[in-house]
């Protein structure tokens, strides 16, 4: 079984359309977590008749990332192999075919951790942008994990895919700091890769004023920070880059914040 995770928070612009993609890939099971929507997306939703599409609902916004814990958690209830996991504000014109490539990686080529590479074709962000500092610290995440080969490729960007052995693996509190799911992944010995080359700009993302985009930047850094910490075995540190980390609501679904330990190794050493 597969399942389709689409975290959404006042997305009735584009949320139908999303639906209907995950529903072609096709999916057996679309899961919309619908975070604290104040606007029609939940009406939206619930007007698409098909068994497969079953929404869950949080009256409160649970933050940047944690809807994939509720969504992961009523995937694996559901008895799902393998989760995809889209924003439902992707409506880029090749994301159902994007999704059907990252399915394949997860059914057939035993991936446990599908990666969108959001770089490709796209030159490297300009000197002294915040951009270009993100880019870095993705980048130093993937090395300091021993994966260069990743490049700047990390969960928080673009759809992913993963598998049930890979959730089953790793704390699911982790999945709320993608990169420090990355990093848990990669300690596990879970087989991770990039899936897929998706353009930033074919990924079709709603357009966000500055203030936004700047602390979904710091979130990210901060994120990576946070992730490259447990590479060396070392507790979680975010070196003061918050963005909108302290927002994340890990309480409404049931669990502590990852502290960026879980796996009981505190060495730090590697295995070649």
């Amino acid at each position: 079984m597969l399942a389709v995770v689409i975290p959404a928070r006042n997305e009735a612009a584009r949320i139908q359309g999303v639906v209907r993609s995950a529903l072609k890939v096709p999916a057996d099971l679309v899961i919309p977590v619908l975070n604290g929507c104040t606007d029609m997306t939940q009406e939206l939703v619930r007007r698409i008749n098909d068994p497969r599409v079953r929404p869950v609902h949080f009256r409160e916004p649970l933050g940047l990332d944690v809807p994939r814990i509720a969504g992961a958690r009523a995937a694996l209830e559901a008895g799902a192999k393998g989760v995809l996991f889209v924003d439902g504000d992707l409506s880029g014109p090749h994301i159902q075919g994007r999704l059907i490539i990252l399915a394949a990686q997860i059914r057939r080529h035993g991936f446990d951790l599908a990666l969108s590479d959001c770089y490709a074709g796209t030159p490297v962000p300009s000197r002294n942008s915040l951009a270009r500092q993100v880019y870095l610290h993705r980048v130093a995440l993937n090395e300091a994990l021993r994966r260069a080969d990743l490049g700047a490729a990390i969960p928080s960007h673009g759809p992913i895919a993963v598998s049930r052995r890979l959730l089953e693996m790793i704390p699911l509190s982790s999945l709320g700091v993608p990169p420090l799911m990355q990093a848990h992944a990669v300690r596990a010995g879970a087989k991770v890769g990039v899936g897929v080359c998706i353009p930033h700009q074919e990924l079709g993302s709603t357009k966000r004023h500055r203030e936004h985009r700047e602390r979904v930047a710091e979130t990210i850094i901060g994120d990576c920070l946070q992730a490259q910490a447990v590479a060396g075995g070392r507790p979680g540190d975010r070196q003061g880059h918050m963005g909108y980390h302290p927002e994340r609501r890990f309480d409404l679904v049931g669990l502590e914040p990852p502290e960026g330990g879980g796996d009981g190794d505190e060495t730090g050493e590697w295995e070649d």
